[in-house]
């Protein structure tokens, strides 16, 4: 017989990932987008944030890496740099889940904020220092910026729509260990 708490931890990170292709399957449809509209939200960073802050067994740091370097190929970016500064702002959040758990909702939000801020941030730096073609800085912040706008109805779609929640105290977690 399975143990239910891995088979808990492996459906979250097979849920993450069907949730992870649909994003991007409905971000490669052709839609019209105008010059000067706001730019659309990354849906898949806010989900990846608000999954690790939620559940942070479910996605691991290889499942992350993966899943933004295919992004990385597919929306033609610079392979592996907005990974890299995605992998570092979910670890920190992984490393401060704990405290996070304690935190109102505006609280997380702000967290969230100013580490995808940072990372956007690390981002245009690195594409300004080399000279890579880019969008302005401005435009990459507006970007974040809307990401940040539909973060608490990203959360809610989880928490209510895949019943993600944050862990509650005194939960285990796969490892046997109390969270």
């Amino acid at each position: 017989m399975a143990d239910p708490i891995a088979l808990r931890v492996w459906s979250g990170r097979g849920i993450y990932l069907a949730v992870a292709a649909a994003v991007i399957f409905v971000r490669l449809l052709p839609f019209d987008s105008r010059p000067g509209d706001l730019p659309a939200p990354d849906l898949l960073l806010a989900v990846t944030a608000a999954w690790v802050l939620r559940r942070p067994a479910h996605v691991p740091v290889g499942l992350i890496a993966a899943v933004f370097l295919v992004c990385d190929m597919l929306f033609l970016r610079p392979p592996g740099l907005w990974t890299l500064f995605v992998v570092l702002a979910t670890e920190f959040l992984r490393a401060r889940e704990g405290l996070a758990r304690e935190l109102t909702f505006l609280l997380e939000w702000a967290l969230v904020g100013a580490v995808l801020i940072a990372a956007t941030l690390g981002e245009s730096l690195i594409l300004t220092v080399f000279l890579v073609p880019s969008a302005s800085v401005g435009v990459a912040l507006l970007h974040t910026l809307v990401t940040l706008l539909v973060y608490p109805l990203v959360v809610a779609a989880l928490r209510f729509g895949l019943g993600l929640r944050r862990a509650a105290p005194g939960e285990i977690d796969a490892l046997g260990r109390r969270l």
